[in-house]
């Protein structure tokens, strides 16, 4: 009986070590597939969420400004029509 309990001890730590290896490799192969994922993103020369808001934000700024001198345009060339018709 003694001898079939260092068998049953020795298959649970054979188990336990296997488990543990498992675990270290399915780590190592997260970190690679990270690593490799974070490099894919970089090469790709994405902008960050910061610098797309700002230049959105930019973009905005231009965009109103532009109708605000189109209006005022609009305004002078109906000014000048009248003078000329006047």
């Amino acid at each position: 009986m003694q001898s079939q309990n260092t068998v049953f001890e020795d298959i649970a730590k054979l188990m336990t070590g296997a488990l543990g290896m498992a675990q270290g490799v399915g780590d190592e192969a997260k970190n690679f597939m990270r690593a490799q994922a974070d490099r894919f993103v970089a090469d790709m020369d994405l902008v960050s969420r910061e610098e797309f808001e700002a230049v959105k934000d930019l973009a905005a700024a231009a965009r109103a400004e532009a109708d605000a001198l189109r209006a005022r345009l609009e305004a002078l060339e109906a000014q000048l029509s009248e003078l000329r018709r006047g």
